[in-house]
């Protein structure tokens, strides 16, 4: 099982943290063995943070080793997918090939998210549409010379994108969101259309907030559709988005944790809410419930620190006192 740590870029607008307590964090993940990737949310305007494809520049230039994604690029959709393909090129160049694309739709509601929607010009309907031939024009674009192409909301011709990925193919994964099929616990990782459109068209997957029983149902879903449209499913990956917060005190560890994520993400999480995607308690509880998801077929777990406190304490506590044992 691999792990690694989802850097809370969205807390320094929320002086939870600074620029550079999130850089030191990744040099300490780079720093142990036991970790192998570095993560960040994304959004736009809606859910506002530091740009997730400029803290994983800074990230990439500061290691040599760890896996480099978002989780997940919620802006992707809006972004022009040109563009977006030679940013991701770069970054793909810079790291020496330790990308993972993760695209997802993006979500929200209320004044913020309409008003994204309109100062962008691009419906939420669309959303969906636009990410999936969003992958179609960086797979183009990264793999053709001077070819044209022709979508529903992209064309273009006589274009060539350098400098190409260093990975060939570089690979993008699909998010699904198993938070909107319930309140608490998910027993699939996201709706079958979803898992679906994962088997088809990406090379790997991320989820959170699902139980290990529907984690298994939801990967064993997605190979098997790979293997029918004839892809080679042992090449797929898979993360799980996940919280972590080891205290010796279990009600103390989620007490802190909720502290944390009901202002982090501007919310009021009911304790169901919070066990979906937590893992929380002494470190014997943390092995516990990791073993879980390991036994379920979990191949890699990324982490936010859930604390008001020191993430760097809770790091050492995650990789000394839990991992080890997993």
């Amino acid at each position: 099982m691999k792990f690694g740590v989802t850097l809370s870029n969205r807390g320094v607008l929320l002086d939870l943290c600074t620029p550079r307590d999130l850089l030191r964090l990744a040099d300490a993940v780079e720093a142990s063995p036991l970790m192998d990737s570095v993560w960040c949310g994304d959004a736009l305007f809606v859910n506002r943070r530091l740009d997730a494809l400029t803290l994983l520049a800074a990230v990439a230039g500061r290691t040599e080793r760890v896996l480099l994604g978002p989780a997940c690029m919620g802006s992707f959709a809006l972004r022009n997918p040109l563009v977006f393909a030679y940013e991701w090129a770069s970054l793909d160049v810079l790291s020496n090939g330790r990308t993972r694309m993760v695209a997802c739709a993006g979500g929200g509601a209320g004044p913020l998210w309409e008003a994204e929607t309109a100062a962008l010009d691009i419906a939420p309907g669309e959303r969906r549409k636009r990410m999936y031939e969003n992958m179609q024009v960086m797979r183009h674009l990264w793999t053709r010379d001077n070819e044209p192409f022709e979508g529903e909301f992209t064309k273009f011709a006589n274009v060539t994108l350098e400098p190409k990925p260093v990975q060939s193919p570089c690979p993008i994964w699909l998010a699904t969101n198993a938070e909107r099929l319930s309140k608490g616990q998910a027993d699939f990782g996201g709706s079958e259309l979803a898992l679906t459109r994962v088997g088809k068209l990406a090379d790997g997957w991320m989820t959170h907030s699902v139980s290990p029983a529907g984690f298994k149902r939801s990967w064993d879903f997605i190979l098997q559709v790979g293997r029918d449209n004839g892809r080679d499913a042992s090449a797929f990956d898979h993360v799980l988005y996940h919280h972590i917060n080891v205290r010796d005190d279990k009600a103390d560890a989620l007490a802190d944790s909720k502290t944390f994520l009901d202002l982090y993400y501007s919310a009021d999480y009911s304790k169901e809410r919070l066990e979906s995607w937590l893992t929380y308690g002494s470190p014997r509880d943390c092995i516990a419930h990791l073993k879980q998801f390991k036994d379920a077929g979990c191949r890699r777990v990324t982490f936010r620190l859930s604390t008001m406190g020191d993430p760097m304490v809770q790091l050492r506590r995650v990789t000394e006192e839990v991992l080890p044992f997993v």
